[in-house]
């Protein structure tokens, strides 16, 4: 998907796990989806985006 996860994941000092806590999913998933290589529920999207204080187009929209 993008790097914005990952970077906004640091920003906040969170590691995977903890994100992955913090959601209510696998450490592995959210390597996954900060690799690209997950395609994430909207409401995932929604409770990541929560949990970074992020907006869904800050973390998820992707630039032509």
């Amino acid at each position: 998907m993008n790097n914005k996860v990952k970077v906004a994941r640091i920003e906040k000092d969170l590691t995977q796990e903890e994100l992955s806590r913090q959601v209510n999913v696998t450490r592995q998933t959210i390597g996954l989806i900060e690799k690209g290589k997950y395609n994430p529920s909207l409401q995932l999207c929604i409770s990541i985006a929560k949990t970074l204080d992020k907006t869904l187009d800050e973390l998820f929209w992707e630039e032509d």
